[in-house]
């Protein structure tokens, strides 16, 4: 058994339990003789001996082991065989998730079988010794996860080694000339563990790919996609599918739609975007009283780029964008959810192109007070493409911003004049701002800063925090960084979003008592959990803040914004308002509505955004199909579609 040979002097009690345990747990099928065991052991004195038989008095009483027959030993192991995934810790205690639920099991990495992380693996639970946490041992690998790891490549003569910064691998990947795909030293890789044999240190790998040198840009970021498991490159077979896409906007498509191309539209986006998936369109429709002229009736239309007319369900484009996900957004690049065809050209909304759009259509007054809405497959067109910073200039040279605007730290001056896109037409990007649309934009603001108002004395909790940002020179190395402060302008976009995306769950979710709704995936965030919120009272407590943890739901997210006020500008404020987002239950979707606590919204989804995250994409079918008058759809399937949706942060609701 390769044990060290250990006489009777110096030999504690602890340190030979300890021995036997794990001889035990080594063997777990096997029953030993007592004699067999010494001679396993090397225990051979009669001190030693006499010692063992102590050890294993104690291990019987404690029910780890059994003794059948007499003298004879074995690992009193449960008859209970569980599947489940493993989960691999850096710091050696691995745990296992049983299929069936439950709390995680400590398996411990002498039996963990050389599992990785996220393999199906099957256990034996080990018996459980008094004042012990459960323990089990992975006795089969059913199913290996496709897991891969990312490091830097050590070339030697007829083999190599990946250097991996994976804290749950004690050691490198070994790989095998075969295997090695011509990678060089100093290659940054993707390798893929093919084998561990059990008496072997270090894994075996196969190199997947090779991403450049250690150190060029491009390597390095498509080295972190890579190591969260994220796509770093596009299937050339979905490239091909989505280059065969068409726009489409035929006169019979235009036919089938509303037709809304002559009413004002514009975009509002960060300077450097290229997917711009949400317009807003504006126009005065009449007057609400024909003897007031005060009271005025608008028309705001809330318009999504059509993605659900492209990407046809089950779709080679819509498989790949489901098992995206979402777009990731790195310092310097975007990765898409979908084909660049499709999220920046045919269904990106570019000024001056006619567009397929699925738009929220409402009539509302001065008081931002929705009269009627409706729900129609658009074909619109984009006047103007804003940037935030051009329409908060727009905002605070007219003095229609907020107060805090002015003294809120700026961005860099970013505008379309002075930041071209590559690819699109700079004169497009320029064009002169006509009063029609400053006017608009202001009247807009004013109803948004309504609709917040509104939101907030219903109980939305207030989680406007700073993003930090990095400016990129054309090589994509950050060449400095600046706070970027949610304005006026981002809030603006911000309201209409949030009001579409709750009136378009409110149609389906909201119906009369004895009836039952159509199934739709919901964006749900539930109440705080008490516990957390008194630990968090407890902890803002020490730097002489009050929170108050009881009361309604308004109650307590009226209290939370009170603390979030108290603290804004003071040195603690970052410290409190990470832990206080902390205390928060984190928002998920799903098809079993709780509303929405962060937004203090009843019924809310994601409709606004199907270019870069696949919930919208599910939301926009469903409402065609309900539309259309089609049958209700399979709860069960479509809340086994949640849970691959993207988790978003909860401080920003609306994401």
């Amino acid at each position: 058994m390769g044990k060290k040979k250990t006489g009777s002097h110096g030999l504690r009690k602890v340190d030979l339990e300890r021995t036997v345990i794990d001889f035990f747990q080594e063997n777990p099928a096997i029953a030993f003789p007592l004699k067999n065991i010494c001679k396993q052991l090397h225990l051979t004195s009669s001190g030693a001996k006499m010692l063992l038989m102590d050890v294993l008095e104690g291990l019987l009483m404690d029910d780890f082991i059994k003794e059948q027959p007499r003298f004879c030993y074995t690992l009193n192991m449960p008859s209970q065989v569980m599947t489940g995934i493993f989960r691999r810790k850096a710091n050696g205690k691995n745990t296992f998730e049983p299929e069936e639920g439950g709390e995680p099991i400590l398996v411990a990495e002498r039996n963990s079988l050389h599992a990785m992380d996220g393999d199906t693996v099957q256990v034996t639970l080990l018996a459980r010794r008094k004042h012990h946490v459960r323990e089990a041992a992975v006795t089969e690998i059913l199913k290996r996860s496709d897991k891969t790891f990312v490091g830097t490549l050590q070339v030697q003569k007829s083999y190599a080694y990946l250097l991996t910064e994976d804290r749950t691998l004690a050691n490198d990947i070994f790989i095998p000339k075969e295997y090695l795909k011509k990678g060089k030293t100093g290659d940054k890789a993707v390798v893929r563990i093919v084998e561990w044999p059990d008496k072997a240190k270090n894994p075996i790998g196969k190199v997947v790919d090779i991403l450049g040198k250690t150190g060029e840009n491009t390597a390095e970021m498509h080295a972190i996609l890579a190591e969260y498991g994220l796509p770093y490159t596009y299937p050339a077979q979905v490239e091909k599918a989505a280059e065969k896409l068409t726009p489409g906007i035929t006169e019979e498509e235009i036919s089938r739609r509303l037709d809304m191309r002559d009413v004002l539209t514009f975009t509002i986006d960060p300077y450097d975007a290229k997917d711009y998936d949400d317009a807003l369109s504006f126009r005065e429709v009449k007057s609400l009283n024909s003897k007031s002229s005060n009271s005025k009736l608008y028309e705001v239309g809330v318009h999504i780029a059509d993605v659900s007319h492209y990407v046809t369900e089950g779709s080679i484009i819509d498989k790949e964008a489901y098992k995206r996900a979402t777009s990731v957004y790195l310092v310097d690049r975007t990765v898409p959810m979908l084909p660049e065809r499709l999220c920046n050209y045919i269904c990106s909304l570019r000024p001056d192109e006619d567009k397929l759009t699925f738009s929220v259509i409402f009539h509302m007054n001065e008081k931002a007070e929705v009269k009627s809405w409706k729900l129609a497959h658009t074909v619109t067109r984009s006047d103007r493409r804003f940037t935030y910073e051009e329409v908060q200039k727009v905002l605070e040279d007219h003095h229609e911003a907020s107060p805090e605007d002015y003294n809120a730290p700026s961005a860099p001056a970013q505008t379309l004049s002075n930041s071209p896109l590559k690819g699109e037409d700079s004169s497009s990007q320029v064009s002169p701002l006509r009063g029609d649309l400053e006017g608009s934009l202001i009247i807009l603001n004013r109803m948004a800063k309504q609709l917040r108002q509104k939101r907030f004395a219903a109980g939305a909790v207030d989680f406007d925090r700073c993003e930090v940002r990095f400016n990129i020179d054309k090589d994509g190395h950050p060449t400095g960084v600046y706070f970027k402060v949610a304005k006026d302008a981002n809030k603006l976009i911000e309201e209409f979003m949030l009001l579409a995306n709750r009136t378009v769950a409110e149609s389906i979710g909201k119906v009369p008592k004895n009836q039952k709704p159509k199934v739709l995936p919901y964006r749900i965030h539930e109440n705080p959990d008490p516990q957390k919120l008194l630990n968090l009272a407890d902890f803002v407590k020490k730097f002489g803040h009050k929170l108050k943890t009881t009361g309604n739901r308004t109650e307590i997210s009226r209290n939370l914004n009170h603390l979030l006020e108290d603290v804004r500008g003071k040195r603690e404020q970052n410290v409190i308002e990470m832990i206080t987002l902390r205390a928060m239950m984190k928002a998920k979707y799903s098809t079993y509505n709780c509303g929405h606590y962060g937004l203090a919204f009843d019924y809310y989804t994601h409709f606004t955004s199907p270019i870069r995250r696949y919930p919208d994409l599910m939301v926009h079918r469903l409402l065609t199909r309900y539309a259309e008058g089609g049958r209700n759809v399979s709860q069960l399937k479509y809340e086994e579609f949640c849970p691959n949706a993207p988790a978003s942060s909860t401080s920003r609701w609306s994401t």
